[in-house]
């Protein structure tokens, strides 16, 4: 059983954070020697780091977690509001991001962190 790890990056309101969390991530699952969970870890932890540089004003983080086969990744924000997925309508990109957490994450969820302390939603993905 490997031992597990985990790692928590923080983030300023800015778009651009995104690409450098992916960097970082693709950087991490590689050096713990995963990189089946490189591709599909990276397209959902920008899919949840979008929403909360979309659509809350503050800082957010992006937390890793591997404890026994699975991985965790979450992205906490500001907005104590639930997320919500939205239908995409026809070509648009938006709204879709939950839909992919859905369709390629084992297992996904979010809470309230200590009231107005914002949310926390995380997806989980099993590893090799």
């Amino acid at each position: 059983m490997p031992t597990p790890w985990e790692y928590t990056l923080h983030i300023p309101h800015d778009p651009r954070a995104v690409g450098i969390c992916r960097r970082a991530l693709r950087d991490i699952l590689t050096s713990h020697h995963l990189p089946t969970l490189v591709e599909p870890a990276e397209l959902l932890a920008s899919e949840l780091l979008g929403n909360a540089v979309r659509h809350t004003e503050g800082p957010a983080a992006l937390k890793l977690r591997r404890s026994g086969p699975t991985l965790r990744l979450g992205a906490w924000d500001t907005d104590p509001t639930p997320p919500a997925a939205k239908p995409p309508d026809g070509g648009s990109e938006a709204g879709r991001g939950l839909h992919l957490v859905h369709a390629y994450a084992d297992d996904w969820g979010w809470f309230r962190v200590n009231g107005d302390g914002g949310k926390y939603v995380w997806c989980e993905l099993g590893a090799p």
